[in-house]
């Protein structure tokens, strides 16, 4: 019975040679960190200042106007009175909870992730909406980058940069920008050939298409990714509070790992209320643009 026991099974790499193998991928990165670590950082440092008087200008503001501004942008994006009460209930409870400052945190790292996202994203997303072979090459990045756990590219992230704000936002926007990457590149895709051909008629260049064109008609698409992109971000707010991002990730740390139920739960009901608020903004301002669009159709 022994001598049949290996048809049940799997042929492995011998122990020495794994532990080999494994030992070399930590020690050549441990010299590329050593070599190049300190001036990786110095690139960064620009961000980390401007992120520090990002947080500084959110923690710092009066309560009233960022309430003021918020339910202003849901206005704007809605229309709906009801919308912005919403918002603007969600935004008071969180700070007669006293959890004010660690959301503004949270909002001034969402909002400086998104912005970067979106700027990397879209140029992206047109180039895979341009050319088949770009789309063939960046799409199995993008599944990489959406299905591996995130805790495991937060290794090389700390073991490069340490610990602290700009590894958490480079993890956030590694963790959520595939949504718009893939949504630019769809609506792009979907604009009807005929509004294209259209416009080559009419004389316009490559750029003249792609700004007056196809990005305005693809915008409730892309419009659809940013508001994943801000569900993903957010999602990513307590895993990256253990690399030192402030914001309320850290009271739901501090309670996983104290056991405090009532801490956790509280600042957890404040992301979702986060989450909830920026989804409905995100995708009235869509429906909006979607209805402008059919308007203009008809």
């Amino acid at each position: 019975m022994a001598d049949e026991s290996w048809w049940f099974r799997f042929p492995q790499m011998n122990e020495d040679s794994l532990r080999a193998l494994e030992r070399a991928f930590d020690d050549g990165y441990a010299d590329f960190s050593g070599a190049y670590g300190a001036g990786i950082e110095n690139f960064f440092n620009p961000l980390l200042q401007f992120l520090i008087w990002f947080d500084d200008l959110f923690t710092g503001a009066p309560w009233w106007l960022i309430i003021a501004l918020l339910a202003g942008f849901a206005w704007f994006a809605s229309r709906s009175w009801k919308l912005v009460a919403g918002v603007t209930a969600a935004f008071l409870a969180i700070g007669y909870f006293g959890m004010w400052q660690h959301a503004m945190s949270t909002m001034s790292m969402i909002t400086v992730c998104t912005v970067l996202a979106v700027l990397i994203g879209l140029p992206v997303g047109v180039l895979m909406a341009r050319s088949d072979r770009a789309q063939a090459i960046i799409t199995p990045v993008l599944d990489v980058m959406q299905t591996m756990p995130s805790f495991v590219y937060l290794i090389p992230i700390v073991m490069l940069l340490g610990i602290g704000r700009v590894p958490g936002l480079i993890a956030v926007v590694v963790y959520a920008i595939p949504p718009v990457i893939r949504l630019t590149n769809l609506g792009i895709r979907l604009v009807d050939r005929e509004v294209l051909e259209a416009a080559d008629s009419f004389g316009a260049n490559y750029w003249q298409r792609l700004f007056g064109v196809q990005i305005p008609l693809a915008l409730p698409n892309i419009l659809a990714g940013i508001n994943q992109t801000i569900m993903m971000a957010l999602a990513m707010v307590v895993i990256a509070s253990m690399i030192g991002v402030q914001g309320l990730g850290q009271p739901v740390l501090r309670a996983v790992t104290n056991q405090y139920f009532a801490l956790g739960l509280f600042n957890g009901l404040a992301i979702v209320a986060l989450a909830i608020a920026f989804d409905r903004m995100t995708q009235a301002y869509g429906r909006r643009l979607q209805r402008y669009r059919q308007i203009a159709n008809d």
